[in-house]
This record gives C-alpha cells, structure tokens and sequence, in this order.
C-alpha cells in the first residue's frame, strides 16, 4: 500500500527569468510588464518568460516577441543566465537553513521536490504554515514570488502544483490519492499531467482515453501491449500512486553515460553552414571526453530542418576505435553528414549525443592506426583542453571556427544557450 504519511513540496519559481529581472530593478512582477528576450536576435526572437501581470494580458510564456500583442508597454530584459543561477542558489540555501540536502531533489533552475515529512514535525508546524514560510523567506530575500504544491508522494505533489495551486489564491496547492481521485480523474487536457506529452496523449486517443480515470478502467494487458514497460507508470499516474522517493532519485546509479549538446541556430542555415558548426560541435563533444576521462565508440547527431517542414535527420555513427581525440571521430561524422542530411534544405536545429562512455583505460586503435601519430594527438589536445580550463573557452580557437556561419566563439560566452552575464 502507498506511504499515505509522507508529505512532500514542490516548489516552483513563477516567472523566474522575469522576476529576477524585475527584482533585480526592485519591480514587483505581478504589477510590471517585462519579458526577458535578447531583441537583437529580431522580432522572432524567443521570450524566455513574461511577468506574471504580461500573463494576465494573454501572452503566454515562450511566445516569440512579434505574438505579443500591438499597444502593450513593457521593459525587455536581456537574459542573464549567471544571474539566474546566483539566485536559484540563493534559493537553494534557503532551503538548505530548514531540510538536510539529502531531502532535496533540484528538478530545474527554479524547481524543487523536497521530503518535508519529517521537518513538519520537527518544527511543530501544518504543511501549509511551513510552505508559506518558505515563500514567504524567497519573496522577503529575493524578491520572487513561488508555488507550491503538496503531496503524499511525488507525482502527486507536482500535480498539486502544475494544476491545483493555479487555483487558489495563496498559490499553494494540495492532492493526496483520494482527493486526487475526486477532482482530477476527469480532468482535461490529460497533457496537464507530468509525463503525459502530446505523443502519448494521441496514442491515448486512438484507444478512446481522453481521460485519466478512463486509464483506471481500461484492460491494462491492452495498456502493455501498446506502450510496454511505460504503461506501468501510466496506471500509477492514473491512480495517484508514485512509488518513487527522493532517497530513491539519489541513489539510482546510470547504467550508462553520455555526453549531448544541442543549439537551436541563430536563423536558417544552408547546408555547408551547418556542417561547420557540426564540425565545432564535434570538436568540443570530443574536449569534454578529454576533460572527463572518457572515450566512445558510438555517435548519433540529429538534424533539424526549418520551420519543421520535413522530418528530422537522425543518423548513428559507429566508430572503429574507442577514442576522444577529434582528429579521429571528425571524419566519419562529417562523412554522415554529407552522405545523410537533406542539401538545398534550410536547417535551424542540430544535435550531437557521444553514447556508451568508458573510462579512457579502455582506449583502443584498429591496427591502420599508428601508435606514435595518437600519443602526438593526444598531447595536443590535451594541452587546448587545459588552455581552455585554464584562460577560457574563447582563450585558443580554430580557424574552422572564425568561419562564417560558426558559432563556437558566440556560444562559448552563453549559459545554456543564452547570454551569460
């Protein structure tokens, strides 16, 4: 039977982006209309969030800058990524001032489950006193408002946020299974719900499920058959249960590694553009192996094509040496490319994964490799790599990388993809 005693938050950030900015001018977000966007990227420029009161006005988050509406005045904030970390730190030492980090699980720059099962006991308080006393600290000490939802397991205590706290005006949201049960079961859109995307609600539809309880009352041999393993989680899901702890999250060990990057493109790219900078991402996939001691074997890139007319490019590339040097894995990825991707197609996405790592004890050549030629290689890479550790990613550079259409130099000074200040 489930742990109905447990009781967990989860907290989220509202806006976050836009908060900082605006506590960073010592705005109040929930009456100023900001959006953080870099306006130099042009009008189809991405907003990576809007204020709460831009919300109020209709403009969702994520919107590109030319939806928000004609007539409405607001601040544009360049993002700051170092900024957003500084203060989703500052959170998390709050945080770290009333439960032990072994009960916090971080599940994004501005989200967080924590166990407090044991805290409100201790401090002799209700669930709800001590989630509004850690709104109140973030709001008194930060100037970002926050959301909570409360649960007796995990996916109930996001749910409580995604959905119920929405509707409450202290933005604190509670489920445990029964109350899930009674006024969430037929709850629609069923992609309100954690985990359930768009693709997994359509495979839904097609079997008369457009609902959770009808997932209750579905033959679950019928749910195995069309989504295997998943459909265990489906079930659960559907009926409030969450089996998984925190304890469980940190314990859990990978049963393999990899490495990705990824970059939406700055505009459209022709196909020798893009090979460049599939070129770069190589080279720097290859420095992050260097650094971390690792090698591979196996590579996968993906390719995304503008304005997502034509399906993606996916290519796997099995290399014939277990390696890190990109001297090595450069060609026949290059070679994957040409031979794979769409030319005369404009491209905007691209995508690289370094798949099954070993421990670089595991190294090996095939027997056209000389010996002499890698140890060289090797040094010389792993000099740039502590150049680059050292004075800067920007600090030594290719000429490949100053061509035009790279983008290496740009992103070097980003954080996630976004300005770094």
């Amino acid at each position: 039977m489930p742990n109905t005693d447990k009781t967990y938050f989860c907290i989220d950030m509202k806006s976050f982006f836009a908060s900082v900015e605006c506590a960073e001018r010592g705005l109040n977000p929930f009456e100023t209309r900001l959006v953080v966007v870099d306006e130099t990227r042009g009008k189809g420029a991405i907003c990576l969030a809007v204020t709460p009161k831009l919300k109020e006005d209709g403009v969702p988050n994520r919107c590109r800058l030319f939806q928000i509406p004609e007539g409405l005045e607001y601040i544009c904030a360049k993002p700051r990524m170092r900024k957003y970390i500084e203060y989703a730190s500052e959170i998390y030492a709050i945080y770290l001032k009333y439960v032990d980090k072994n009960d916090i699980h971080v599940y994004s720059i501005d989200e967080c489950f924590l166990d407090v099962t044991d805290y409100v006991k201790l401090y002799k308080t209700t669930k709800f006193e001590f989630a509004k006393k850690l709104m109140n600290e973030i709001w008194s000490s930060l100037g970002v408002p926050s959301t909570v939802g409360i649960g007796t397991n995990l996916f109930l205590s996001k749910i409580a946020l995604d959905i119920t706290a929405k509707k409450t005006t202290e933005r604190i949201g509670f489920l445990d299974e029964e109350l899930f049960k009674k006024t969430l079961w037929h709850h629609k859109p069923i992609t309100d719900f954690w985990q359930i995307s768009f693709g997994t609600a359509k495979r839904l539809a097609k079997m008369g499920i457009s609902d959770l309880y009808e997932i209750t009352r579905y033959p679950e041999r019928l749910l195995y058959k069309e989504f295997g393993i998943n459909a265990e989680l489906l079930i659960d899901h559907a009926n409030g249960i969450e089996t998984c702890t925190i304890k469980d999250i940190k314990n859990y060990k990978s049963k393999s590694k990899s490495i990705s990057s990824s970059q939406i493109l700055f505009e459209d790219y022709t196909f020798d553009k893009a090979r460049i900078v599939l070129g770069e991402m190589v080279r720097d996939g290859a420095y992050e192996l260097i650094r971390q001691k690792l090698v591979t074997s196996s590579v996968n890139f993906f390719i995304g094509y503008s304005d997502n007319q034509i399906p993606p490019t996916k290519v796997h590339v099995k290399l014939l040496q277990n390696t890190n040097l990109s001297s090595i894995m450069y060609l026949p990825i290059i070679k994957a490319f040409d031979e794979n991707v769409i030319k005369g197609e404009l491209i905007r996405r691209l995508g690289i994964d370094f798949n099954d790592l070993l421990d670089e004890k595991y190294e090996k050549y095939d027997l056209f490799t000389k010996t002499s030629e890698v140890s060289k290689l090797k040094r010389v890479e792993n000099e740039v790599v502590l150049l680059k550790e050292r004075f800067g990613k920007n600090s030594m550079l290719r000429g490949a990388d100053l061509q035009a259409g790279a983008t290496a130099k740009i992103r070097n000074g980003l954080i996630g993809g976004h300005n770094g200040e």
